[in-house]
């Protein structure tokens, strides 16, 4: 008879998988026009350049330090490129006040790992990033929402929701946020800044999205006003703007907190792969990144318009949906009485998808809510994917 297995861990009792791998995985057919999964376009990714940076990386005089070990923090000359973006954003940052990440995923485990006791309680967005919710949520913590509206977080709701649940910190994403594609306003950060200093509330903040930007003026990220320079961890990726499959993502955190960020990582990983951070860095001093970005953000503005140009046709009449700055999503409502699940299941028997919101909600999910990214599919492609789509909705 084969061994039982062994009893798997109390607090994989309430995490699930993700609906939205899960919905990936039925998307995989080639006949498939997908909304649902927010990657970027492989047709954009640099891959001359980054295997020009790959074939410096191994040239003969540099190969045996990339196959090395390395330090936890991660390669020097990485994080003062990855500092001089930080700055570029409007957030001062010096190299050690960096740790690299194997991804930004990788952060928020950390971060989890680092303050999170079961119990302990995280404020968040509300609706938030997934993959944020179940990393939380395998700590054992508490999640408690935030009211949002079409600008974002509702500061004003955080005095009161601090005061009765002295929460360890809010995760906030204010910028194109996943998965709503929403923006924080200017006044909203400076009065979160505020708030959090009167309050002693520590912020995480994702930002893996900011530098994708269509329209309207660049915004300093949270943790680059004064009053909450010092209890902010602020988190970003390369994933975004160069090659998701590189792994390379970062934090800045406070000196209080930045070392058992270091030790946390050792114990996960010892440190993120030292020939794609070198890759990486090669990579960042062989081309003008911000060049790259600015094509990317051109292609991706006419994708997104091309989707909304289609969206209200194609979606039941009387729903809803927002106009992103950047980024990579817009967020839609249907009208009363549907079910974006329900409607998920019909346009996949017409070949298109989408992602439904309610898996996005700490608690109380609004179930007709959807999803839909813009950025994998060209124009043309977003056109049929719509017209199949109007199909689904007719049915």
């Amino acid at each position: 008879m084969p061994a039982p297995p062994p009893l798997l861990a109390t607090r994989l009792g309430d995490v699930r998988s993700s609906p939205v791998r899960d919905i990936l995985e039925l998307t995989q057919r080639a006949e498939v026009i997908s909304f649902a999964g927010g990657l970027p376009a492989p047709e954009l990714f640099p891959a001359e350049l980054i295997a020009d940076a790959f074939a410096r990386t191994l040239a003969p005089t540099v190969a045996a330090r990339a196959l090395q070990y390395s330090s936890t923090e991660g390669d020097p000359g990485l994080r003062a490129l990855l500092a001089q973006r930080f700055c570029g954003r409007g957030l001062r940052c010096e190299a050690d006040e960096l740790l690299v990440t194997t991804g930004s995923q990788q952060a928020l485990g950390l971060i989890a790992a680092v303050l999170l006791d079961p119990g302990d309680v995280v404020l968040v967005e509300n609706p938030s990033y997934l993959a944020a919710l179940q990393c939380f949520g395998f700590a054992g913590a508490r999640l408690v929402p935030v009211a949002c509206d079409e600008q974002g977080l509702d500061v004003e709701a955080l005095p009161a929701l601090i005061a009765e649940h002295a929460p360890k910190f809010l995760y906030v994403v204010p910028t194109f946020q996943n998965p709503t594609g929403r923006t924080l306003p200017a006044a909203r950060r400076a009065r979160l800044a505020e708030i959090a200093a009167e309050h002693g509330l520590w912020i995480v903040e994702d930002d893996p999205y900011g530098e994708l930007r269509y329209d309207g003026e660049r915004l300093a990220p949270i943790g680059a006003h004064p009053a909450a320079g010092d209890r902010t961890v602020t988190i970003s990726s390369l994933s975004k703007v160069l090659a998701p499959g590189l792994r390379i993502g970062w934090l800045r955190a406070p000196g209080a907190i930045l070392r058992p960020l270091a030790i946390a990582k050792q114990a996960a990983d010892l440190h993120t792969s030292t020939v794609d951070q070198i890759a990486a860095r090669t990579a960042l001093e062989i081309t003008d990144l911000d060049a790259h970005i600015a094509a990317l953000c051109s292609e991706y503005r006419r994708r997104r318009d091309a989707l909304l140009a289609g969206l209200a046709s194609a979606l039941p009449a009387g729903s809803t949906f927002n106009r992103p700055d950047g980024g990579m999503f817009v967020w839609a409502r249907l009208p009363d009485g549907w079910d974006a699940a329900a409607l998920l299941r019909t346009a996949l028997e017409h070949d298109v998808a989408f992602v439904p919101g309610f898996p996005f909600f700490a608690l109380q999910p609004d179930e007709r809510t959807l999803r839909l990214s813009f950025t994998t599919h060209d124009a043309q492609q977003i056109a049929e994917g719509l017209a199949r789509l109007r199909r689904a909705t007719a049915r």
